[in-house]
């Protein structure tokens, strides 16, 4: 029988995924395996065990050969993963500690600034903040500073996509597309930073401690036979450098061109866009890598995105968790009732979902907030709120895109968790008021590495062809235009302005109750 079909792991955040897709895009087989999606021995800290996820990736291939899946149809296996967890091992690549999962929001501050010219630089140009939170962000201060030990005995320096990329090849090797989190990376050139960088100095990595970069569509090496005895498949099968699970979305998505908007509606929701040149939409905050060698996703993100569903399910949301078990029915299906119990726009109450700080837009002072609240409000108008302003956000970093490109976003197509639900996804096309495209498929990240792998055995000739015949548009919901308008005036009245006016409130509660913390604020290590 041809090998005609790619093996995809995608190894998320909540669940690990064992994907078959064959060169027409068609899922042909899966089996997902939930995991825990971290433990948190302190308040704010996101660990979890590095072999908890390997366990997961067999398991999901048990699940998947389970249902008689033909492994001899295989030509590639393609790995794309969560992005920004980190994982310190030794030299034999056994892990020191948990991973460091990229929810966890512990922080080294106190750390002296960069100083000397470099430091004059960056006070003069404005971003002495944005280096000094990225200082404090680094899991590798955090480490160095309160776990000594550990600090002395690490030889690698890997994010999961790396250590699980050992597991498979028993290579310390990875994509330069899964390079996202406080590395010396450069992101001009999709290799590490010269050595004359200021990241190696603020990070404080041995150069020696990280893997191997191989561009998307290269090959990482191919499966020992250990690895093979663990997930049931052939020693010496291909292993195919991808990217990182949002970059596998936007290709999944069949958004390959800078004209069409990306939207993920997972734990953090983002607005890309596939850029062939290198633009910030920040200011100074670089893109992130494409699943496309050679190319760039420019990325807006809103970092607690959907995460803030969960958040209101699980603090108002009893009613619906428990006619959800009641009805053995999603508590998301019962939620989305809600959102018709409210009009467009929740009678005024407008929420600004900043529920985490930023780097740069948001600042690192910046807090949630609604405001609007009357008498009328029900649960309903703040869940609707809820989304209304997650949209806003996107909108705006839509918006923020459009303005450094100077290209104009005609076409969205939609991923993620949020994506299976038509009521949220039309509100979306509401705020925007443009058609939002659903694919054929919700998984859409391996889809994306899918489509990667296709290209390296050559299935397909090239990404543009491999895009064509592999992805395609289930449904597209149009904007309601009477609606949009509603949304337009207080997307530009109202949320626009909400956080320039509430900054300096947001600045005053820092400084009084020193949450969030910044750099600048003294705390003993670990504190």
């Amino acid at each position: 029988m041809t090998a005609d079909r790619i093996l995809a792991l995608d190894i998320g955040t909540q669940s690990v995924r064992a994907l078959s897709f064959d060169a027409g895009g068609t899922l042909v087989a899966g089996a997902k395996m939930p995991i825990e999606p971290y433990v948190a021995p302190r308040p704010g800290w996101a660990e979890q065990d590095p072999e908890l996820y390997w366990r997961a990736a067999a398991e999901a291939c048990a699940r998947l050969w389970a249902t008689g899946f033909d492994r001899s149809t295989l030509a590639a296996l393609a790995l794309t993963t969560q992005r920004g967890t980190v994982v310190v091992t030794d030299a034999d690549g056994r892990p020191l500690r948990p991973a460091i999962v990229w929810l966890d929001q512990r922080r080294t501050v106190g750390l002296e600034p960069v100083g000397g010219a470099t430091g004059l630089v960056f006070r003069l140009i404005g971003v002495a903040d944005t280096v000094a939170a990225f200082q404090a962000d680094a899991e590798s201060n955090w480490i160095r500073v309160n776990e000594p030990d550990v600090w002395a005995q690490i030889r690698r320096f890997l994010l999961l996509s790396g250590y699980l990329a050992r597991r498979l090849t028993g290579r310390f090797v990875d994509s330069a597309a899964a390079q996202v989190g406080y590395l010396p990376f450069d992101f001009r050139r999709f290799a590490w930073a010269g050595r004359g960088d200021w990241k190696w100095s603020v990070c404080g990595i041995d150069p020696a401690w990280l893997p191997e970069l191989v561009p998307p569509g290269g090959l990482l090496g191919e499966l020992t036979a250990e690895a093979g005895a663990t997930l049931g498949l052939p020693a010496g099968l291909p292993v195919v450098a991808t990217a990182g699970d949002k970059a596998c979305e936007v290709l999944g998505a069949g958004a390959l061109e800078p004209s069409i908007g990306a939207l993920s509606l997972g734990t953090t929701a983002t607005f890309n866009t596939t850029q062939r040149r290198y633009v910030e939409a920040v200011p100074y905050v670089p893109p992130y890598p494409s699943a496309v060698a050679g190319a760039w996703n420019l990325e807006v993100m809103v970092f607690r995105g959907f995460w803030m569903v969960d958040w209101f399910l699980r603090e108002f949301g009893h009613p619906e968790s428990a006619r959800a078990a009641a009805e053995t029915r999603l508590a998301e299906e019962v939620l989305d009732e809600l959102i018709a119990q409210a009009p467009p726009g929740s009678m005024g109450l407008t929420v600004q979902p900043y529920w985490s700080p930023g780097l740069r837009f948001p600042g690192p002072e910046a807090k949630g907030a609604i405001i609007g609240f009357g008498d009328v409000h029900t649960r309903a108008h703040v869940y609707r709120a809820i989304l209304e302003g997650l949209a806003y956000a996107l909108r705006d970093g839509a918006e923020r895109t459009e303005r450094r490109t100077g290209t104009a976003i005609s076409a969205l197509r939609v991923s993620g968790g949020g994506a299976r639900s038509p009521a949220v996804v039309g509100l979306i096309a509401d705020v925007f008021g443009l058609p939002i495209a659903v694919p054929h498929t919700h998984e859409t990240s391996g889809l994306g590495a899918a489509i990667v792998a296709a290209v390296a055995t050559g299935l397909h000739p090239d990404v543009e062809t491999a895009v064509r015949s592999m992805t395609r548009i289930d449904t597209v919901i149009e904007p309601d235009q009477a609606v949009h308008a509603t949304y337009d005036r207080l997307y530009r009245e109202v949320y626009r302005p909400m956080y320039g006016r509430l900054r300096p409130l947001y600045e005053a509660i820092r400084s009084i109750t020193g949450y969030p913390a910044t750099p600048a604020m003294r705390e003993p290590p670990g504190a």
